[in-house]
This record gives C-alpha cells, sequence and structure tokens, in this order.
C-alpha cells in the first residue's frame, strides 16, 4: 500500500527537479521515458530517491493479435531495471492490426476465445519480464454482438488464470456503466480484491448520449462516490489521480490527492497507508 498518488506529467517536470513532489508516490507512462536520457530521465531518478514509482503503459496492446513486440518489451525491461518500479500496468485492450498500431485502447470482445488469447499472451509478457503485471479496464464506446461474460468476469478471469494483477479504474467503470447500461455496483462485486493492486480516479464527459473518458478537470462526484464503495468492498488500496487535459497548477492537482487521502481516512481509519 503507497498511500496516495498523482500521474508524473511534463507541466510538473520543473517542479520535480527543483522541489520534489509533494504527495506518496507518482505514476510514470513508460512510453515517455524510453529514451536513454535527457529531461525525462532526471525527473525519474529525481523523484526515485524520494518516492515509489509505478511504470503504467500504453502501447503493450496485451489483447492485440499479434503478440506484443520484442523490442517493445526489451525497451521496458531497461526501463524497469533502471526505475526498479513498485509495480508495472498496462490496459486490457487490443491496439495492433496487420502491422498497424490505432494508438488507442480498443475494448476485447468478452468470448472464451478472446480470453484464452490474452491469457497466453500475459502469461509470454510475464515470463519475459520476469515479474507479475497490472492490467487496468478500460472505457468502451462500442460492444461485441458475441460475448460469453460481462465485462468484469472478464477481467478476473484474465487476472485468476494468468496470475496478473488488476489496476481498477473507477472512472472507467463508471463510464462503461453508462454507456452501456450495467450496475457499477455489480462490476465491483465482480473483482477479486486480492488482485486489485491499484485504483485510478479522474474525470469524464458527458456528450448527448454517452460518457467520454478524457481526463479533463477534477474526479466527479459519482467517481468519489463509486471510490469510497470500492475501498469498503476491497480496503486499501494505493490510489493515484489522473489529470490529462488542461493540466492544472501542481497545487489544484495535490489537492485532488489529499480529497482522495481524506475520504480514505474516513472510511478506514489508520489502515489507509501514507497520506
Amino acid at each position: 500500500m503507497l498511500g496516495h498518488g498523482v500521474g508524473l506529467r511534463t507541466p510538473h517536470f520543473k517542479r520535480a527537479i527543483e522541489e520534489g513532489l509533494d504527495v506518496d508516490w507518482v505514476e510514470a507512462i513508460s512510453e515517455n521515458f524510453f529514451g536513454e536520457g535527457g529531461r525525462p530521465r532526471r525527473v525519474l531518478e529525481r523523484l526515485r530517491r524520494d518516492m515509489p514509482i509505478a511504470l503504467h503503459g500504453v502501447g503493450m496492446g496485451i489483447g492485440s493479435a499479434q503478440p506484443v513486440a520484442q523490442d517493445y518489451l526489451d525497451r521496458l525491461q531497461r526501463l524497469i531495471e533502471r526505475v526498479e518500479p513498485a509495480w508495472v500496468s498496462d490496459h486490457l485492450c487490443w491496439g495492433r492490426s496487420s502491422g498497424h498500431h490505432t494508438h488507442d485502447l480498443l475494448p476485447l470482445p468478452h468470448t472464451e476465445e478472446s480470453l484464452a488469447h490474452v491469457v497466453r499472451e500475459v502469461a509470454r509478457v510475464q515470463t519475459i519480464l520476469g515479474r507479475q503485471i497490472a492490467l487496468e479496464n478500460v472505457s468502451s464506446y462500442v460492444s461485441y454482438r458475441q460475448c460469453d461474460m460481462d465485462e468484469w468476469t472478464f477481467l478476473a478471469q484474465v487476472a485468476e488464470r494468468a496470475d496478473c494483477l488488476i489496476l481498477l479504474d473507477i472512472n472507467n467503470i463508471v463510464v462503461n456503466a453508462h454507456n452501456h447500461g450495467f450496475d457499477p455496483l455489480d462490476y465491483l462485486a465482480g473483482v477479486p480484491p486480492a488482485r486489485v493492486i491499484q485504483l485510478h480516479l479522474a474525470n469524464h464527459s458527458k456528450r448527448d448520449h454517452y460518457c467520454f473518458d478524457d481526463h479533463r478537470g477534477a474526479v466527479p462526484a459519482e467517481v468519489w462516490t463509486l471510490y469510497e464503495t470500492a475501498l469498503r468492498v476491497l480496503g486499501p488500496v494505493s490510489t493515484l489521480v489522473e489529470w490529462d487535459s488542461e493540466i492544472p497548477a501542481w497545487e489544484v492537482l495535490r489537492a485532488e490527492q489529499r480529497e482522495a487521502a481524506a475520504r480514505a481516512e474516513a472510511i478506514l481509519g489508520g489502515d489507509d497507508g501514507p497520506g
């Protein structure tokens, strides 16, 4: 349990290098730090002296038909060896087809065939990296006619069969519940607590007929409410605030981190880890 952190973004690099960041931990987007030097690496090296760092990828596409490229895994492994992260995560999605990368986090069909494919690929990646990885539930705006199970059962089965961990995005549950018409409490009830290593909190936009996961603005009331329910169901879990569009001043982002810590303290008491 690392406590409560924030996503590390470039507007706060200067502060990170000169003053440090007064939160419990940070999450770095893996691909942004694949380079061997420069300012991004200096930021990681500075912060690593002060706090834990988690690596969070957006390019693995572990559910794609083609295996994750060895070159990608080699670069990720070099970053892991340098940073020594608390854990490594990516998304339960696909993103590559016929040699092309969509640069998007596309949802998978929740079928037995898809499940078996993902489990094999997760096992292969974990063997190459020599560690468990965590997979995040993604936001989605389409569904498939051919589905053998609901989203949370698919996520839980991947984690159990592949012996991997779960990064549970609370905002994405809210978004998908609205877009696909399920009860978010059913989602929480279907996730194995022992597999959940991290929570994400973020904002979304409400469009005409759907919700869009854009990480713009402060965490909204419905996400805070589901977060509090998740804590009651899961117990203390390391939690991170994401803010990726119109990124605010550090003090505003840190206030969101403090709010997450305060809500956890109110529910869990002294069991919620660092503040």
